[in-house]
């Protein structure tokens, strides 16, 4: 019984903490952060968004495992994940409509953080134990602020280890196939059925993983585009199908983002709080800041920073810009409609129901009972959640790698595959504060170099560009 108090003690505790690190103080860092970037840059995310996607086409022979492009879409597989529906919906809960509107401005300020993390992460370079050339944080600290500076890349390895084990993702799939499908069909919600499902989740990822950076990029590569594709088919069916009620759905987005919630607090309390409940989800959705995505981009062949920069900077454009967008559209439209009712705030808000009984409503085709709309939603849900997990397992053994050596890298995954299995059965809320917190932790080591180190990413974007301008002419 001690015991049980001692760990129930604890998990109270790394709640508190998370909640106290993530709000506030990472929004501010974030948000504020990625304010200063896009200025910084001259707003370069809506200046050379066209030379973005051009760039994805450019051939490469640099030292590296994958092409910008299949380091793109990898960053994006990790990041279109659970929190595109379920965090979407959770909200749209707590903020309002008016939350979109931040999530909005979140990607906009994601893309120029992307930027001169894509830009850096190629710009410093480093080499593993094993004498292979590699990226992200670690290699930027080191490289870039200098060896006495190691310290503060150990702190991001730490937490990166523990911040993408897939801890949530492999919750709320499991969550998610009990809600659809063994609830209804009077399957009773045991430990047991928990440990059977996250041992099927971990048999399913270990084909991806174990194979590399190289299967995990090629398998990302073609499933991301498919996969986003599809989504928004879905979505513009439920657009096409409930047309009258659109232009009321964002004329309530942008009302909301300055409009005070009743109810919730102080007029400009509760409308900073409105920016910061869209904020953050878009941030925990995007992890522009956070450092993981310039792992990725670090092992694409290409030696010009600047270009990589602009690859990277069209990952939040896609997940917290479009994915995000297709989710909430869907539940707004349902609640438009007067087919479903968001629960109220303050209650236990389960996100993942709220946008299956969202589908279920706007696609109103009586086949499978009316839940068609639940069952389109939960194939999604399978893409998105074992995309992530493809991606988040090189992200820790790149970590793993830089602590231990790159001998010790590959038994990452082994660790990473058992806590799939763990982390089927803990409770919801623990997973999700132990992502966040460590996300938070992740995201000052990673924010603070990009500050520091930003002079260098102003510098080469004058030579990058200049050298554009004379090449076209």
């Amino acid at each position: 019984m001690n015991t049980v108090l001692f760990l129930n003690g604890i998990s109270d505790w790394i709640i508190k903490i998370s909640d106290a690190v993530c709000n506030y103080p990472e929004f501010l860092l974030l948000i504020g952060g990625g304010l200063f970037f896009l200025v910084y840059s001259g707003f370069v995310p809506f200046r050379y968004y066209g030379k973005a996607i051009k760039s994805l086409s450019k051939k490469e022979d640099a030292p590296g495992q994958i092409s910008s492009f299949e380091a793109l879409m990898s960053a994006i597989a990790a990041t279109v994940g659970m929190g595109n529906i379920a965090g979407v919906a959770i909200a749209l809960t707590m903020g309002g409509p008016g939350a979109i509107f931040w999530m909005w401005v979140s990607a906009v300020v994601g893309m120029a953080t992307k930027f001169f993390e894509g830009t850096l992460t190629i710009m410093y370079k480093g080499k593993d134990s094993n004498g292979e050339v590699q990226g992200g944080p670690m290699y930027m600290i080191t490289q870039g602020l200098g060896p006495k500076w190691k310290p503060l890349a150990i702190f991001f390895c730490i937490f990166g280890l523990i911040g993408t084990l897939c801890i949530m993702q492999a919750n709320q799939l499991t969550e998610a196939v009990i809600t659809t499908f063994t609830a209804p069909a009077g399957v009773e919600t045991t430990p047991m059925l928990r440990l059977v499902m996250g041992l099927i989740i971990c048999a399913i990822v270990s084909v991806v993983v174990l194979g590399g950076i190289q299967r995990i990029a090629k398998i990302s590569s073609k499933i991301v585009p498919l996969m986003v594709a599809m989504y928004f088919l879905i979505v513009l069916y439920i657009i096409c199908a409930n047309i009258s009620v659109v232009p009321a759905v964002f004329g309530e987005i942008f009302r909301g983002a300055f409009t005070v919630r009743a109810g919730v607090g102080g007029a400009a309390g509760s409308l900073i709080m409105v920016a910061v409940i869209g904020a953050r989800r878009a941030a925990l959705v995007n992890e522009a800041g956070v450092g993981t995505a310039s792992m990725m981009h670090g092992a694409s062949k290409n030696n010009e920073p600047v270009r990589e920069g602009l690859v990277a900077m069209i990952g939040p454009s896609i997940d917290s810009g479009l994915v995000c967008t297709l989710t909430a559209l869907a539940i707004l439209i349902a609640t438009a409609s007067g087919n479903y009712t968001l629960p109220v705030a303050g209650t236990q808000i389960k996100g993942l129901e709220i946008a299956i009984n969202s589908f279920n409503a706007s696609i109103p085709l009586p086949i499978f009972n009316g839940h068609l709309g639940g069952y389109l939603l939960m194939l999604m849900v399978l893409f998105f959640a074992f995309s992530t997990m493809f991606s988040y397992s090189y992200y820790g053994c790149k970590c793993t790698s830089f602590l231990f050596g790159a001998k010790y890298g590959k038994y990452y995954n082994y660790f990473f595959l058992a806590m799939l299995i763990v982390a089927a059965v803990i409770p919801l809320k623990l997973a999700v504060s132990i992502v966040d917190l460590c996300y938070a932790l992740m995201a000052f080591a990673t924010m603070f170099t990009l500050f520091y180190l930003s002079p260098k990413v102003k510098a080469a974007m004058k030579i990058y560009f200049a050298k554009q301008e004379t090449e076209q002419k």
